[in-house]
Parts: C-alpha cells; sequence; structure tokens
C-alpha cells in the first residue's frame, strides 16, 4: 500500500468533516427527519457494502435481506442474556460466516444463477426460522431496549464510516487489485496466479457481515421482529437499486443514489402502497436502461467531456 499523497488527506478530511456534520441532525431535525435520516443511514451503510463487492466483481447479490434478518434475530434473542453491545460483534460474526460458508457453495456459480441463489437464500432461512417458532408455538419476538433512533442513527453513522474507510484501504490494497482484474475477466485472472475463489469469498464476508450488524442495530428499531419483516425481499432489491442509481464505480457513489431514491420511495410507498412491488420493478428497469452507470457514470462523463472542451480551447 503507497504513502498518502496530500490529495488522500485532503479528501479524509472532507469526510471527516461531512461526518460531522451529518452527525448533527438529530438536533437540528424533527422526529420526521430523523426518521428518514435513519432510514438514508441505514441504506448507505447497506448499500456501499454491497457494492464492495458486486461493484469490482459484477456479481449481483440479492442476499442482503438474508443477513440483516440474522441481525436482526441475534439481537432479538439475545438482548434478554447478553448486553446489547456484545450483540453486534457476534452479529457481524455470523454474518460473515454465513457469506463465507454461501460464497463456498455458490460463487463458482456467475450470472443469473448466483442472482436466483441469493435471492433464494433469504426466503429458505425465514421458512426455517418460521418453522422452528411454529414447533415452539411463538409467532414473533419483542426487543424491548431503552436505545431510541437518535441512538441508532448515530451508530449506523459510525457504521457508515467504517465501512468507507474499509472500502477505501480494499481499493488500495492487492485484494481490490485482483477483485478488479475478476471482474474484468475471471479467466485472465486464474492464468495471472489470483485464487479468484479465495478472493470472491473475502470480500463476500465484508457486505455480509456489515448486513447483519446493521439488522442488529435496527432491531430495537422495530420492537416486534417476525419473520416476514426481517427478511424482507424488497429490502434486497432496493440496496440493489440504490447502489446501481449512484453508480459502484466510487466509493461514494451509493450515497448519491440512497438520498435521492429514500425521498422517492417515501412518496411512492404513501402514494400507492399497493402498487410498491410494481413500481420498484419499473425503478429498476429504469435505471437498468437508462443510467447503467449511475449518477456517477455521469459524473465522470460531464468531467471528461469538459477537460476536452479545455483541451479544444
Amino acid at each position: 500500500m503507497s504513502a498518502l499523497s496530500s490529495r488522500d488527506w485532503g479528501n479524509l478530511a472532507l469526510c471527516a468533516i461531512a461526518l460531522a456534520i451529518a452527525a448533527c441532525l438529530p438536533w437540528t431535525a424533527g422526529a420526521y427527519g430523523l426518521s428518514i435520516g435513519v432510514t438514508i443511514a441505514m441504506y448507505t451503510v447497506l448499500a456501499t457494502s454491497w457494492a464492495l463487492f458486486s461493484g469490482p466483481t459484477h456479481y449481483i447479490s440479492l442476499a442482503s435481506a438474508a443477513f440483516f434478518g440474522v441481525g436482526t434475530y441475534v439481537t432479538g434473542i439475545g438482548i434478554q442474556y447478553l448486553p446489547y453491545w456484545t450483540l453486534l460483534p457476534i452479529a457481524g460474526l455470523s454474518g460473515a460466516v454465513m457469506a463465507a460458508l454461501v460464497g463456498l457453495a455458490t460463487l463458482r456459480l456467475s450470472g443469473v444463477y448466483f442472482v436466483i441463489f441469493t435471492l433464494g437464500l433469504a426466503e429458505f432461512v425465514r421458512q426455517i426460522i418460521t418453522w422452528s417458532q411454529n414447533i415452539s408455538g411463538t409467532k414473533g419476538i419483542y426487543v424491548l431496549t431503552s436505545i431510541g433512533e437518535m441512538h441508532i442513527y448515530w451508530q449506523l453513522l459510525g457504521l457508515a464510516a467504517l465501512v468507507w474507510l474499509l472500502g477505501w484501504l480494499i481499493g488500495r490494497s492487492r485484494l481490490g487489485f485482483a477483485l478488479r482484474i475478476i471482474g474484468d475477466d475471471e479467466t485472465v485472472a486464474r492464468h495471472s496466479g489470483i485464487d479468484t475463489a479465495r478472493a470472491k469469498i473475502l470480500l463476500f464476508m465484508v457486505p455480509g457481515a456489515v448486513a447483519a450488524i446493521t439488522g442488529a442495530m435496527l432491531a430495537p428499531r422495530y420492537v416486534y421482529i417476525e419473520p416476514s419483516l426481517a427478511f424482507s425481499p424488497m429490502l434486497s432489491f432496493q440496496v440493489v437499486i440504490m447502489a446501481l442509481l449512484g453508480g459502484t464505480g466510487r466509493l461514494w457513489g451509493p450515497l448519491v443514489g440512497v438520498i435521492p431514491f429514500t425521498f422517492l420511495w417515501e412518496a411512492i410507498s404513501v402514494s400507492f402502497p399497493n402498487q410498491t412491488t410494481l413500481l420498484l420493478g419499473v425503478c429498476f428497469l429504469v435505471i437498468v436502461y437508462l443510467l447503467p452507470k449511475g449518477f456517477v457514470g455521469l459524473i465522470d462523463l460531464a468531467a471528461r467531456r469538459m477537460r476536452s472542451a479545455e483541451g479544444y480551447a
């Protein structure tokens, strides 16, 4: 890893200032504004960690809901026996182990087969938990704590900072370089001596762990957890759409997609509550066909045109 340049230090300073400003939201916004802030922070963490794996490898994972649900149940079950702060690393470890096992079984697949498997994973885990609850005679779990939305927001903001830092470090590491080669041509990467399976599994563990920690943090917000809420497939699709809308070509790209889509989805949910699934599919198609590289691609294209215009001037 090369030494930090003055530009790197400047970027880190700007990120620190932006995070400090964002941390003031609970004191400047009302209850509704804080609620939107928690949602934006949650999807920023999920979409950014998703892009760390799917961006360079081009593997579209729909397993976010599976990892997220496992995290919520770690808090839901463990809050009666362990302190809350010990449950977050347990959730992260559970998500990472689960991602590693899934990776060992599926990352040799590609294209639509990998997408289908990861989509079915959340439903598979949901059915297992539903079956176990039916046997025990319970339908859900209450999560009663003193943790409010303000605390959840700050936790998510701190997790987002860690994810961005991790993504920045991975991008400058040998692992990041290897994954970019895998994304360009996996056959070439294998012939170059890169252990493609190991690299993909290691990086797939990152969104698995992060999604599980996010679910563990959000459990107190839901108060009552049941499988249909914890393992909602809508969450997986929203994460993908937000990441693609912003663009995976830059570390900050998913954030550019999360903010506008959160407000758009809030309006859709209020105005068309019975057509949300249909409209989610429409949003996905529009983004794929009209913004294949997201807002980041448009920004990069505009920058290149400006440089070309300056060169001709």
